[in-house]
């Protein structure tokens, strides 16, 4: 990709939406192949072909298992960089179940197993300081940056 912009970056890794919600079911702990397959209703051609995209881009790592009397089968875990990945679902499932969800609620409520308290997303300084709604965020060119290319808006929407 051409662009040097982290958003189009992800976007273009995750761009078809079964690779999100594989994302999603292997971090929900469904590792093989046929109960992911049963689970997402997706074509395990579809399936396949996604999987190995996630493989070759570092986010997925592929083992084998095999139960006593059968074949190998495949088996499939995030890596740290797809474990990263559970902040972005987060993120997005923040949004839906604040602007996307029906009138009964969210689907899937996300709790502390330490003190049952609902979690939610906050996002924090690098010198810990806790950003407000009216916190301004500033976005500036980083190391990576094309040089000529157009600088960032003033902030962050």
């Amino acid at each position: 990709m051409s662009q040097a912009c982290s958003v189009a970056r992800t976007v273009a890794l995750l761009s078809d939406p079964w690779m999100v919600l594989v994302v999603r079911d292997l971090g929900r702990g469904i590792h093989r192949f046929d109960d992911l397959a049963r689970s997402l209703g997706v074509a395990r051609t579809v399936l396949s072909r996604r999987l190995s995209t996630l493989v070759g881009a570092g986010i997925v790592e592929r083992s084998e298992y095999r139960e006593p009397g059968s074949r190998a089968r495949p088996e499939y875990h995030l890596t740290r960089r797809g474990r990263d990945l559970g902040v972005v679902l987060a993120a997005m499932m923040d949004f839906g179940d604040r602007h996307l969800a029906g009138p009964e609620g969210p689907p899937v409520v996300r709790t502390h197993a330490g003190c049952g308290a609902a979690v939610r997303l906050v996002g924090v300084c690098a010198d810990g300081h806790r950003l407000g709604a009216d916190d301004r965020v500033l976005l500036e060119p980083g190391p990576g940056a094309t040089p000529g290319s157009p600088a960032p808006d003033p902030e962050e929407p």
